[in-house]
């Protein structure tokens, strides 16, 4: 529980700092992609550390494979977030759209409430407040769906320079699948609620 609580916790740290990132002009963000490298970095740790203990403990609070699962999907959202943030970095990202600041802002509330359900894991007094969280990050995937298809569609539409079209739907792109892989996770917890409930 407590690696699982540190993951969750850094995925909040990078999805906050990739926020922090979108609402800065250029210039102060270079600071803010180094901490988002090392983040990534921890949350790698936390993932191999949960894995070790996974295979030296004979007893675990609940299946293996949910275990695995769980501390797999939360790596693949630090993974994508992570990436947007390189490909920021490295396609010199300067004018951020509204499209890129509302999906990292949906992929911070879906940390958030991943974090929360994940606390509730420990004690399961509260199986709703898992599923009520579940049900949330479920809308904000279908929510990040339709600001993508909407960004992507625009930038076909007023975009002229064919590399910003690349340079832009790939960031765009990669925190979308941050949002899916946040629904992911979700399916973790609800199956893990259930089998607990």
């Amino acid at each position: 529980f407590p690696l699982f609580e540190q993951a969750t916790g850094n995925l909040i740290l990078m999805a906050s700092t990739l926020h922090e990132v979108v609402n800065l002009p250029a210039k102060e963000r270079g600071a803010l992609f180094q901490k988002i490298e090392e983040l990534e970095q921890i949350g790698e740790d936390i993932t191999r550390q949960t894995n070790l203990e996974l295979s030296k403990n004979f007893i675990t609070p609940f299946d293996r494979e949910d275990i695995h699962s769980l501390i797999t999907a939360i790596d693949n959202i630090a993974g994508n977030i992570h990436g947007a943030s390189s490909r920021m970095k490295l396609y010199q990202i300067d004018k951020i759209t509204k499209s890129i600041r509302k999906l990292t802002e949906i992929n911070l509330e879906a940390c958030e409430l991943i974090d929360k359900s994940v606390k509730e894991l420990k004690n399961f007094k509260d199986i709703k407040v898992i599923s009520d969280a579940c049900l949330r990050i479920d809308k904000l995937e279908n929510k990040s769906d339709t600001v993508y298809d909407k960004a992507v569609a625009d930038l076909f539409e007023n975009e002229t320079d064919a590399k910003n079209i690349i340079k832009y739907k790939e960031v765009l792109s990669v925190l979308e699948t941050a949002a899916d892989k946040c629904k992911s996770v979700a399916n973790v917890l609800e199956s893990i609620a259930v089998k607990q409930s």
